[in-house]
């Protein structure tokens, strides 16, 4: 097979072809142009074949928005490496589990960023082909437990051309700026993959995404393209007004996926800064968006047609296809697809069957041919963009003394948004109140991510359940 490596042609081709000097990063005040990236990319790869990393070996990355981030990502794909990156913001325990999961060679952390610098800034490819594991994303499962989708070399080509291309019409010119951070698929293409992908500028923040600051930073840096989820959207809108000093008029376009984008914050969007949202959905599994509005042609609350060399479709439990109006499952096909999930043979065959992949999404497109969301197939949803797995809460609530027993399902909040509502019912019914419930709270992020605890904690005397006693969270949705 063809020889191709993904940093041949997102760094080194810019250098290459003379857009050495070019501005790549905007980091903390500083800008780092393509050569500089390149020349840190080489280094961490020249590290990591020194620390024994080899071809096919994975590299847990557990970095902030950074060049340093950047350059382990690339620097671990050049010499054949499978870069794995994830959250900074996870507990000890779930680290634990990604190390032993992805068979990570080396972890590389935050403490260890400037690991490299005195290596050399020089570094062949390796001789991948186009078709070689390159990188893998984390996405969880109904367990709770994250399981790994295996992408390649020529992954991004297709998102790049597809949606940065083919939708955003994404230019060298542009400025990206991303409020979903690097370790999520979403945020991977917005802040890297995308920019990289023509020789522009992606501003990165390592900070957490609160609306300030997010705004802040726009601000700051002028972005042309503004990428976010719906909450951190919500949120902005909360914090502002019509005097907001902060200032977006750079901005040609903004991006949001990772959950559905409320028709009502489209609109008040628009008005309060002048310029479109485009709504999508994608997935992990395949990698970006896959369904996208369009400049200037968005319906308000759908998630738009299908994106440039995607197919999709809408069946029944059967397989069989759905006519316009009917809900149904949805499925993408297209080559960006991951090939299957590490260590998940049983899964693999049940999600992605001949090259199309079960998003577990229920939805329907109308007879002009955009797609509306209607909810998902199991019992996942998304909060700031992020899977919850309400097992993986429940587990974490039942730990606390005072419950008996807990069920977790998505509610929309006042803003139009999902929130995380537990159901709990306690072995001393006595006990029940909003002092135990700030209680519960605490307790759960303690022990998880803090966009898994439950915004809200009703008490109730007993769960619905089936007559197996199994919880009906359909009831308590």
């Amino acid at each position: 097979m063809e020889q191709f490596n993904l940093v041949s042609y997102f760094v080194d081709r810019h250098i290459a072809e003379g857009r050495g000097n070019r501005t790549a990063i905007v980091y903390e005040g500083r800008r780092y142009s393509y050569a500089e990236i390149a020349a840190l990319v080489n280094q961490a790869g020249n590290g990591l074949q020194r620390a024994g990393v080899r071809p096919g070996d994975r590299v847990l990355i557990v970095l902030p928005d950074s060049p340093e981030f950047v350059a382990a990502y690339f620097g671990a794909i050049k010499i054949g490496g499978v870069a794995v990156p994830t959250s900074t913001a996870l507990q000890p325990a779930d680290y634990a589990y990604l190390a032993k999961e992805s068979e990570a060679i080396i972890v590389l952390a935050q403490a260890g960023d400037r690991r490299y610098e005195h290596e050399s800034p020089e570094l062949d490819c390796a001789p991948t082909s186009a078709d070689d594991p390159a990188f893998w994303l984390w996405t969880s499962g109904s367990t709770g437990a994250p399981k790994a989708a295996v992408h390649r070399h020529h992954d991004w080509l297709d998102c790049c051309a597809g949606y940065a291309e083919g939708v955003l019409g994404i230019r060298s010119d542009d400025v990206t700026f991303s409020s979903a951070k690097l370790f999520h698929a979403y945020g991977l293409g917005n802040g890297l993959m995308f920019p990289f992908s023509v020789g522009a500028a992606a501003v990165l923040e390592p900070g957490r995404p609160q609306a300030n600051a997010i705004l802040a930073r726009a601000h700051e840096c002028r972005p042309t393209l503004f990428f976010a989820v719906p909450t951190h959207f919500a949120a902005i809108l909360r914090e502002t007004h019509s005097a907001c000093p902060y200032d977006l008029r750079s901005v040609r376009l903004g991006v949001s996926a990772a959950e559905p984008l409320p028709a009502d914050i489209v609109r008040r969007w628009r008005e309060r800064f002048g310029f479109e949202v485009l709504d999508g959905i994608g997935s992990t599994e395949v990698l970006h968006i896959y369904i996208s509005n369009r400049p200037g042609r968005v319906r308000e609350g759908s998630s738009g047609v299908p994106v440039p060399g995607y197919e999709v479709r809408i069946a029944d439990e059967c397989g069989q296809d759905l006519p316009a109006g009917e809900i149904g499952d949805l499925w993408v096909r297209g080559r960006s697809n991951a090939t299957h999930y590490w260590n998940r043979p049983q899964l693999t065959a049940e999600r992605m069957r001949d090259g199309w992949f079960s998003s577990g999404d229920k939805y329907r497109v109308d007879a002009d041919g955009y797609y509306w969301y209607a909810g998902r197939s199991d019992d996942m949803f998304r909060v700031s963009g992020e899977w919850v797995s309400p097992i993986e809460v429940e587990s974490a609530l039942i730990e606390h003394p005072a419950v008996l027993e807990a069920a977790v399902v998505a509610r929309e909040g006042e803003d139009g948004l999902t929130m995380a509502c537990a159901f709990v019912a306690l072995k001393e019914a006595a006990g029940a109140g909003e002092a135990l419930a700030a209680e519960l709270r605490a307790f759960v992020r303690g022990r998880l991510a803090g966009y898994k605890r439950p915004r809200r904690i009703e008490f109730l005397d007993e769960l619905p359940k089936t007559a197996t006693g199994k919880i009906q969270r359909y009831k308590l949705r």
